[in-house]
């Protein structure tokens, strides 16, 4: 199923989207007991497919990205943290920061995973039981925040407000057979930047469930960002950074078009 998020009359609603394009009611708790009703609806403005209580990211996570940066392949997954106040929805603008100001704005296309109910000690023969579903996501970063300003820690330069756009839909888990078999790429202004496969990860969508759940609670709607393949802008010779005016656009197969616009911030 694919369901959608979108600003309803009386609110954020969620939806389920059907094979001739039409979009039904969602009634209930995606992660608790819903079910999809036979009412018709014309959504409004699409949101996030998800307001999540975490974001977990994986950096280094895909053996050729680890080698663009002549980074060696870690042993254990490399966690760091999103501000859940980064989340962007699918269409709506990514901002450059200029209160605390960034000149190195990266993209990175990333698979993310939605966790549907409450984990802890996860095996990872059963890791897969407790997703949700899967969505598309853009991990944007200012790397001088990241690697230079921010005293070591990568959560700065990858928490500024739009920072996290993901969309468009939420693919449940009974669609996408295998996560780690899935083509995903970046385009900017036309231009393809990232083109993979999510079968290059270090550590896969179990391993990564196994590992973060251990001795750690995640919370219903928690979303994982799994990594990103090679091809990021500051690896380029010349290092492509965003700017205002581009569009870029995250695909992943079985998910579909993830596009926001640039913009500056607004004083």
């Amino acid at each position: 199923m694919r369901i959608i998020r979108h600003l309803g009359p009386t609110g954020p609603a969620c939806a389920a989207l059907m094979p001739d394009g039409s979009a039904r009611e969602i009634s209930g708790d995606l992660f608790g007991a819903y079910r999809v009703t036979n009412r018709t609806v014309v959504p409004g403005k699409i949101l996030a497919p998800v307001a999540p209580p975490n974001i977990l990211a994986i950096g280094l996570n895909y053996r050729r990205h680890a080698e663009e940066g002549g980074k060696g392949v870690p042993e254990r997954p490399m966690l760091f943290l999103k501000s859940t106040g980064c989340v962007q929805n699918p269409g709506d603008p990514i901002e450059l920061p200029r209160k605390l100001a960034s000149s190195e704005v990266d993209y990175e296309c990333e698979l993310a995973v939605v966790i549907g109910r409450t984990c802890k000690n996860a095996t990872r023969e059963r890791a897969l039981d407790f997703v949700l579903g899967y969505t598309a996501a853009n991990d944007v970063s200012a790397r001088d925040w990241q690697m230079r300003l921010g005293g070591g820690q990568f959560c700065q330069g990858k928490s500024f407000d739009t920072f996290c756009p993901l969309g468009p839909v939420l693919v449940t888990r009974d669609e996408i057979d295998d996560p780690n078999k899935l083509s995903i790429r970046t385009i900017l202004n036309g231009q393809v930047m990232q083109d993979w496969n999510t079968s290059d990860m270090v550590f896969d969508v179990p391993a990564l469930i196994e590992f973060l759940s251990a001795s750690k609670t995640l919370l219903p709607g928690t979303v994982i960002l799994t990594g990103t393949p090679h091809g990021v802008g500051v690896a380029r010779k010349p290092p492509v950074f965003l700017k205002a005016g581009d569009t870029v656009t995250i695909e992943i197969e079985g998910i579909g078009a993830l596009t926001n616009p640039v913009v500056e911030e607004r004083p």
